[in-house]
């Protein structure tokens, strides 16, 4: 069995419908130096990023305690994608209509986009902590659960979800990450 750690970013600079790749504010970078003291005995292992500044910036916190251990970056753990062409304003409005609903109900290319985010995780074969967003750690909880909801968990900033990889490459729910009434913005 092995163990994955998916950390949710701290909280973000601005809004999703503002920046498109907003870095961690100072109540941001204060959470992912809580959630690295943490997970600091667990390691050093392999840290994973989504390519997004505000993860690769929590995860650089890990990564100082851990005699700066290398952040790998991957782009199946980044958030998920926002419609093509939606203007950025519009953005919030169409994560909110979403969040409520299903994989199934969103189509083709978010179910993809959930199944690269968990088949990406699956195929890990050692210990990980992999830091992402909100959604992408939904889709996994979804898969655990055998829920196709986009958003089982009302996951914080700086959360640590646990899952564990079993012989046949299945995903189960170890620990759900701590949650609160977070904005999305």
């Amino acid at each position: 069995m092995t163990l994955l750690h998916l950390v949710r970013h701290g909280r973000a600079s601005a809004g999703w419908d503002v920046d498109p790749d907003p870095g961690l504010d100072e109540l941001g970078v204060a959470q992912a130096e809580a959630t690295a003291a943490v997970l600091a005995g667990l390691g050093p292992r392999p840290i994973v990023s989504s390519p997004l500044r505000r993860c690769r910036e929590t995860a650089a916190r890990l990564a100082a305690l851990w005699n700066e251990a290398p952040v790998l970056i991957e782009p199946a753990a980044t958030e998920i994608p926002s419609p093509e062409g939606i203007p950025m304003g519009e953005r919030v409005p169409w994560l909110r209509a979403a969040m409520a609903g299903t994989w199934a109900e969103l189509g083709p290319r978010y179910v993809s986009f959930r199944d690269g985010v968990i088949d990406w995780l699956a195929e890990r074969d050692e210990p990980t902590v992999v830091f992402s967003h909100f959604i992408a750690i939904n889709a996994v909880i979804g898969r655990c659960l055998g829920d196709d909801r986009l958003v089982i968990d009302s996951l914080d900033n700086a959360s640590i979800t646990v899952v564990e990889i079993d012989a046949d490459r299945r995903l189960h729910l170890v620990e759900r990450g701590r949650e609160a009434d977070t904005l999305i913005r």
